[in-house]
């Protein structure tokens, strides 16, 4: 049982236990390159930098925040190790989280993976890993689908983790001094995604729905499309803009 102070902190951490725990450690996931026991590998890593960052902040000696090599310790426990790790962190990061909420203002601005975040985005970006990481261990079920449509994991994605999302996507796409990709991601009733790179950089931002969608799909289903997965049912996201705008779109949305 996820104890309540974690709970009120990290709500989507039970659904992912729960998830985790139905399935063996070496069972495949959405995530190709991933099996389960890695996505927890990865989401232990996540909780113990997070909380590492945030508290050091808090303690008034800010540290810079390491690459995922940090995730190679848990790669050498033992399954139970790991699973007794991942909680450990969570435990940890919630208490942390907790603290700043308390001690500090929503506004103060923290330094995380060369930029700066503030506060509320700690536990908030465990939150998001927390939704899309179960995703990849469940695929559409109705527990992931009503998580991603939460118009906070649009907003996440896009304004705390937008632009370092799209560089892996850029660095893959040959755009030469002049190229330029650009796309539009509609969900009806909602501002529209609108993604673009060129040989400088990538920019992602919210606004106002203008002219015709590269994309069209649910709320769910957009969230996936910016890290760079596919829904089960391809039916749920609609193009007409031609396979050669919509397969360079798709490169530059490649995710994590």
């Amino acid at each position: 049982m996820i104890p309540s102070r974690v709970d009120a902190v990290l709500p989507e951490l039970a659904p992912f236990v729960h998830a985790v725990q139905a399935r063996r450690p070496d069972d495949g996931t959405w995530c190709e390159a991933w099996s389960v026991r890695d996505v927890l590998v990865h989401q232990a890593g996540n909780a113990e930098e997070l909380a590492r960052v945030l508290q050091a902040f808090l303690k008034g000696a800010p540290v810079r925040t390491r690459g995922f090599d940090r995730e190679e310790p848990y790669r050498q426990l033992s399954d139970t190790e790991l699973w007794a790790a991942f909680l450990s962190r969570c435990e940890k990061l919630a208490e942390v989280a907790a603290a700043a909420a308390q001690d500090l203002s929503p506004e103060t601005e923290v330094e995380w993976t060369g930029r700066t975040v503030r506060v509320p985005f700690f536990a908030e970006h465990m939150r998001e890993e927390l939704i899309l990481h179960r995703w990849d261990l469940t695929g559409d079920d109705g527990t992931a689908v009503r998580a991603l449509t939460e118009p906070w994991m649009t907003e996440h994605s896009v304004v705390s983790v937008g632009r370092p999302l799209l560089e892996r996507g850029r660095a893959g796409l040959d755009l030469g001094a002049e190229g330029r990709v650009e796309g539009r991601l509609r969900t009806p009733g909602l501002d529209d995604v609108v993604v673009s790179a060129d040989a400088d950089g990538g920019s992602i931002r919210l606004a106002a729905p203008e002219g015709p969608a590269t994309i069209e799909s649910d709320a769910a289903v957009r969230v996936l499309l910016l890290w760079g997965r596919r829904p089960a049912d391809p039916s749920r996201w609609h193009s007409s803009a031609g396979p050669d705008t919509l397969r360079r779109v798709r490169a530059l949305l490649g995710g994590y």
